[in-house]
């Protein structure tokens, strides 16, 4: 019986070179297939411009593809290489609905200021250096749902993936005059001063939900064998600070695979987590979606090959059947290092990717499935 395995690893524009021509992709695919990798995330979306020519880009805000690529197609170029190689490749739309990094919103808010996230003293959206489009507003919903349709109606990709940006939106946001509206006409009144007030919180992490609900439909109505991937923060951080509710994700059943992003620079960390991830959150049915995120490299940070290994055997212990690195560069450090310590233990078998009937395998009832998750909600409302 073969191996099935999510062994993936996101592949940046940021402290990375494998996207500055055709032939760094080539190499860096070839390495990764060599190494026992079998999916790639490439980036295509970050800094307020697109990695492939985007029509709409192009008519909303003038700028076709990141002015870098002016005239090449990385996403294009990347697909023939991995395929090439037989690799699977899930592009990945990395600022999600983040405008900006200390551009006070950049070009997106410079032409369309409609489209701003505001705070509770009605000031742009700011949170860790991030300035924030709207997420809760319809048109700018539109607008990311049309970059992600005009990717896989015109690329032959294996599916996309959101993050802890998308769908997400900093609590502290939802404070525009649309939004205040759409809660005064539901509640009777304004929305609570405090961000974190638990119905405040919810109801604006619904909305979100709802859009990742629509987006996973039309991806699928496009071609049902899509995956729909998302790497969100930790629950229920990650619902508390972003309103990403990835609990209701997986209980409603619209993403196909999740790689919570697990950064934790030592492993007793990042057992614990793994441990109460797999016991409180995920129930059989969706334990084969999760193959979490794991910081290999960032900045002078780079991580120990025996916590690396202690990571993957960790998932294998639990039943998590993959793992996704950020990012491409940690493999390549230190002549290949880690790359190295994959290829001669954890990966040194090859494995398949999964498909989509391994990813959804037939589930639990649902009154058990409900009770798993209402215990993990529970559990993670206390965890941090």
């Amino acid at each position: 019986m073969s191996l099935i395995e999510i062994r993936g690893v996101w592949l940046t524009n940021t402290d990375s070179k494998v996207l500055k021509s055709q032939q760094h992709i080539a190499e860096a695919m070839d390495f990764l297939a060599e190494t026992g990798f079998n999916v790639v995330f490439p980036v295509v979306w970050n800094k307020a411009v697109t990695l492939y020519p985007s029509k709409t880009m192009e008519e909303i805000f003038g700028v076709k593809i990141d002015p870098s690529f002016e005239s090449r197609d990385p996403l294009a170029e990347v697909i023939v290489e991995a395929r090439r190689v037989g690799l699977k490749v899930i592009p990945w739309f990395e600022y999600g609905f983040a405008s900006s990094y200390n551009l006070n919103g950049g070009l997106l808010l410079q032409t369309k200021p409609e489209w701003a996230a505001r705070d509770c003293n009605g000031k742009l959206l700011k949170k860790n250096g991030f300035e924030w489009l709207n997420a809760l507003d319809p048109q700018v919903q539109e607008f990311l749902l049309n970059l992600v349709l005009e990717v896989v109606r015109n690329y032959d990709v294996d599916g996309i993936q959101g993050d802890d940006r998308f769908p997400a939106l900093p609590c502290e946001g939802g404070y525009d005059e649309g939004t205040i509206a759409r809660y005064r006409q539901q509640f009777g009144q304004n929305p609570p001063q405090n961000p974190k007030d638990e119905q405040w919180l919810q109801w604006r992490a619904d909305i979100l939900t709802n859009f990742l609900a629509r987006l996973y439909r039309e991806v699928k109505a496009v071609n049902p064998n899509l995956i729909v991937s998302m790497s969100p923060s930790i629950y229920d951080w990650g619902f508390k600070e972003y309103l990403q509710d990835s609990a209701t994700w997986l209980n409603r059943g619209i993403v196909d695979m999740i790689h919570p992003q697990i950064y934790r620079r030592d492993f007793l960390r990042y057992k614990c987590i793994v441990n109460r991830l797999v016991a409180e959150q995920f129930t059989d049915a969706t334990l084969p979606k999760l193959a979490p995120g794991i910081l290999i490299k960032l900045g002078s940070y780079s991580i120990n090959p025996k916590y690396l290994v202690q990571a993957i055997k960790c998932n294998r212990k639990r039943g998590i059947r993959g793992e996704v690195f950020f990012f491409y560069e940690g493999l390549r450090e230190n002549n290949h290092a880690l790359a190295k310590v994959l290829r001669n233990d954890p990966y040194a078998k090859s494995a398949s990717f999964p498909t989509l009937s391994d990813l959804n395998s037939v589930g639990l009832s649902n009154s058990k499935s409900a009770s798993l998750w209402q215990r993990g909600e529970r559990f993670f409302r206390n965890l941090f």
